[in-house]
């Protein structure tokens, strides 16, 4: 009898999604061409109304008609006809071009690769190793939502390397993001095993594989306006998707409070300070200069807030899930080992309510914004330390236990002299408030870095994703017997490095990484995670 495979059963969408995965050349959702040319119709119509609006006024309110118009001018002439049909022409092209690049625009998913074709007399194709697959992104903007559709960003290793399919159906959207992690995972590949002496329940299982989705296209049309209403009151992620326990979420409470409590707010404060000192004294124009940005400002926090609501982190069996938003949402699954280096980070105005940000450096980035309109690198855009702990045990399950959680928490909050290797006391000519707090410790296949007094930070790097590793010491370390380690992975918002050191202990930090990661990355199995679990 053969073992479960990992993931447990698929689903309906997942089966559906299947015959997508089949090697064969599949065209994107048909409202493509509307949503992401809609901004011509939108234009045309701007145009149209802006044109008609001294009539509009004129009709409703009775004002005099000054003439000038450029519809009197087409009036007067007896241009109707043609100007209408040349709006009418207009559109058609239009029409017609993005219906062409639609029917050119193709995408196909084998078992290796992920390829998409597009363009009319220049074409491209772009082509995504499922290997090097750092990332899938879904994202469901407010008008494609209408439409029961949505972007699949995938996100691969290399520079400008991303694949977008915009735009899918939305259930297909979830489908094929499991369907792919699958195949990258080689859970498809032990599926194909597990089948080979099944022959006749695989055969079952073709035949009826039609029907379920004919049923689902069928049952679609009855019941397309319900499907709509759910997908908008449904949370932002399928309590069957991953275990409650393991969810981590941000009370909107505290997203407001972690925007208000930033550096941005206190660069409005002084603006506004100065520019009242400035009204006080008679400078009333530095009132009207600033006052149109002021606006801006709070557009800035309600657009930030309400793109970070329903934000949730989550394990899956494919990863880690991250979602956020509220009209237009974002789900996001980082697979095991894409996570070059990790950052725990504490502003100094987040201090006093025991707040923390998470920030990751991976080799691929989503096109998209993250959640608060951060980079999609801030994994959690603010926690306290339960949430830290919790979100550090999904994209680094091996610090899971209770003996790395305690050295997570002396590098978040110790103010050093413990079991950490810390700087001599001669470091303090170069960190005289942090070299207390400044220091390293290694686990079992990642190093720990700490630093910062002011504004506090926990740096971790998995070994066996580590690029290089450098030694470093300037004329002022050499004078003072110190030296600075870095440690480099891919470009991220994250610079592992530790300065300040005691020079022979860095040596030895130096060639012990530098072993350790030779050990992690040969024994490193987590691009096939599917195949090791």
């Amino acid at each position: 009898m053969t073992e479960p495979l990992p993931g447990g059963p698929l689903s309906t969408v997942e089966r559906a999604a299947e015959r997508f995965t089949d090697g064969e050349w599949h065209r994107l959702h048909p409202a493509t061409p509307l949503l992401r040319g809609g901004i011509v119709f939108i234009a045309v119509l701007g145009f149209v109304l802006s044109n008609l609006r001294e009539r509009l006024v004129g009709f409703f309110v009775g004002a005099p008609d000054y003439g000038g118009d450029p519809l009197d001018e087409i009036y007067n002439r007896g241009w109707e006809g043609w100007a209408l049909l040349g709006v009418a022409v207009v559109l058609l092209l239009c029409l017609g071009a993005f219906y062409l690049s639609w029917r050119m625009h193709t995408f196909r998913i084998t078992g290796d690769t992920v390829e998409v074709r597009s363009g009319i007399l220049f074409r491209t194709q772009r082509k995504a190793r499922l290997d090097r697959i750092q990332g899938i992104n879904v994202v469901r903007p407010l008008i494609a939502r209408l439409f029961g559709a949505a972007k699949l960003d995938i996100t691969a290793a290399g520079h400008d390397a991303n694949l977008q399919l915009a735009y899918l159906g939305s259930s297909l959207a979830d489908g094929l993001r499991s369907d792919v992690l699958r195949l990258a995972s080689g859970v498809r590949a032990a599926e194909a095993q597990a089948a080979a002496g099944e022959n006749a329940a695989d055969a079952a299982r073709g035949a009826t594989a039609p029907d379920v989705a004919s049923a689902s296209r069928t049952a679609a049309v009855g019941d397309l306006l319900n499907r709509r209403v759910n997908e908008f009151l449904a949370p932002e992620l399928d309590p069957s998707a991953a275990p409650p326990e393991s969810v981590v979420k941000i009370p909107p409470l505290r997203l407001l409070g972690s925007l208000l409590m930033s550096g941005f707010t206190v660069f409005v404060v002084v603006v506004v300070a100065l520019t009242a000192i400035g009204a006080a004294t008679g400078w009333l124009w530095l009132a009207l200069i600033v006052l149109p940005g002021l606006i801006g400002s709070a557009s800035f926090y309600i657009n930030r807030f309400t793109k970070s609501l329903r934000y949730s982190i989550a394990g899956t069996p494919d990863g880690v899930r991250v979602g956020f938003g509220l009209l237009s949402t974002s789900n996001e699954t980082l697979p095991p080992g894409r996570i070059h280096a990790v950052q725990v980070l504490q502003p100094i105005l987040w201090r006093p309510f025991g707040w923390w940000q998470i920030r990751i450096n991976t080799a691929g980035h989503s096109h998209e914004k993250g959640a608060a309109g951060q980079a999609n690198t801030t994994t959690l855009p603010v926690g306290d330390a339960t949430d830290v702990e919790r979100v550090l045990a999904l994209i680094l399950p091996g610090l899971a236990t209770e003996e790395h959680r305690d050295l997570v928490r002396a590098g978040m909050t110790s103010r050093g002299r413990d079991e950490w290797t810390g700087s001599p006391r001669r470091a303090i000519w170069l960190r005289p408030f942090s070299w207390q707090r400044t220091g390293y410790t290694s686990v079992d296949g990642a190093v720990l870095l700490r630093h910062g007094f002011v504004w506090r930070q926990l740096v971790i790097v998995p070994l066996a994703r580590l690029q290089s590793i450098k030694l470093e010491q300037g004329p002022i370390d050499r004078l003072l017997g110190l030296a600075e380690v870095d440690f480099h992975t891919v470009s991220g918002p994250v610079h592992p490095r530790l300065a300040a050191m005691d020079a022979t202990e860095g040596i030895r930090l130096f060639e012990r990484a530098s072993a350790d990661a030779i050990a992690a990355g040969r024994s490193d199995r987590s691009h096939r995670w599917g195949e090791s679990a």
